[in-house]
C-alpha cells in the first residue's frame, strides 16, 4: 500500500464521532521537516480546547506527516503501517488539545 493510502487508512479508522469533530484541519504528507529531519509529524494550529467563539474564518489547522523519516526508521511495511497510524493519532490528539504527557499515557508517543 502506498504511503498516502496508509495515512488515509489511519484517518478512515477513526471512530465516527472523532471524524465528525475534525473541522477546518488539513492533513498533508511532506517529505521531511526542514528544521528537524527526524520528526515524524507536526500539528500546527489552535487546539480545540483553546478556541474561542471568535475563531471563525481562520486558515485550517495543519497536520503534516513526514514520509522520509517514517520510511527510513520503519522499513518493514507492517511496522511502517502501525507507526503511520500512531503518528496520525498523535498529531490529531494535539488538535483535540491533548498534551504530550496525556498522549504518552494513551500510548501514542
Amino acid at each position: 500500500m502506498a504511503f498516502e493510502d496508509e495515512v488515509r487508512a489511519a484517518l478512515d479508522s477513526l471512530p465516527p464521532e472523532l471524524a465528525r469533530a475534525l473541522v477546518n484541519v488539513a492533513v498533508v504528507i511532506e517529505d521531511s521537516h526542514p528544521d528537524d529531519p527526524d520528526l515524524f509529524g507536526l500539528y500546527e494550529g489552535i487546539p480545540l480546547t483553546e478556541r474561542g467563539s471568535g475563531d471563525f474564518g481562520q486558515l485550517p489547522d495543519r497536520i503534516a506527516i513526514y514520509q522520509r523519516p517514517l520510511e527510513e526508521e520503519f522499513p518493514d511495511p507492517i511496522e511502517l503501517r502501525e507507526e503511520i497510524r500512531i503518528t496520525v493519532l498523535h498529531e490529531l490528539a494535539h488538535y483535540f488539545g491533548f498534551d504530550e504527557d496525556r498522549i504518552a499515557e494513551l500510548g501514542y508517543d
